[in-house]
Parts: C-alpha cells; structure tokens; sequence
C-alpha cells in the first residue's frame, strides 16, 4: 500500500467515529498526477446526491506532462460504494453534527486508487486543547523513559 497523502487536519478538527474505504473514479492524468504524490485533502468532503457519493475540494495538481487539455484539479469526483454501504452511510449522515471527511488516499497493490473516508463529529475548541495537552504529556513520558534506559 502506498499512501499519496493524509489529512491531518482532520485528526485535529474531528472526532472519527469509522472509517472505511471508497474507490475513486480517475481520470488518467489525474492517476499519474497521484502517483507523483499531487494531491491535497485539506478542505475535502465527501456527500451523497441521488444515491452516489460524491467528493468536493479535493485538489489533484494537473499533470506536467498530459498531451491533451489538463483537467480541473478541484472537479467533483465519484466514489465506489456498494448499495448496502451508502444506505449505512444516508442513515448515519441524517444525524445532527456527522460528516464524511476523506482522512487519506493511496494506491492498493492492484494499483488501484482508494480513499479511506471517515464518519467524523466536529471538535469544540476545549476537545482540541485536551487533545493536544494529552499528546504532549506522552510525548514527555516517552522522552523520560528512553532517557531512563
């Protein structure tokens, strides 16, 4: 599995509830654009509109060495689910405050390009702080544990 690129942000914003993964539909500048690693998921969401989800603002960079007409790099994009996968997710996404966050793309080792999208909750301002106060007292346990040996 090669990973192209992650959100970070998302990590930081939301509270993931499940992930899970999506095929994306590409065309072939796009798949040679992600193989160079040209991809943002910075502001990417992901919806669903007459039974299809679809996804929004993901930026792909056009391909440098594409012969014909580039593409839009912020074009909406379709994704793969099967039938029973989209019902969960209209069920899940009715909810008040859920959201669907694409959280990473990569390349399978079919070669294929999947995205793993994530049930997200949105974060209030005293989440973020608890958050990254815990994260910085692991960090500091871990500093004086390999100190300590």
């Amino acid at each position: 599995m090669k990973i192209v690129c992650k959100n970070k942000k998302a990590f930081h914003e939301y509270h993931i509830d499940k992930t899970m993964e999506a095929g994306l539909v590409l065309k072939g500048p796009e798949v040679k654009s992600l193989r160079a690693g040209r991809a943002n998921l910075k502001d990417g969401y992901a919806s669903i509109k007459n039974g299809e989800v679809f996804l929004y603002n993901i930026h792909i960079s056009p391909y440098s060495f594409c012969t014909h007409t580039p593409f839009d790099p912020l074009r909406v994009r379709k994704l793969l689910l099967h039938r029973q996968e989209i019902r969960k997710l209209i069920g899940k996404l009715n909810e008040k405050g859920v959201a669907l966050i694409p959280l990473k793309i990569y390349f399978i080792d079919k070669g294929m390009a999947k995205v793993e999208l994530g049930l997200a909750r949105g974060k209030k301002l005293y989440d973020k702080r608890a958050a990254l106060k815990e994260k910085q007292s692991e960090r500091e346990m871990q500093r004086t544990l390999r100190h300590n040996e």
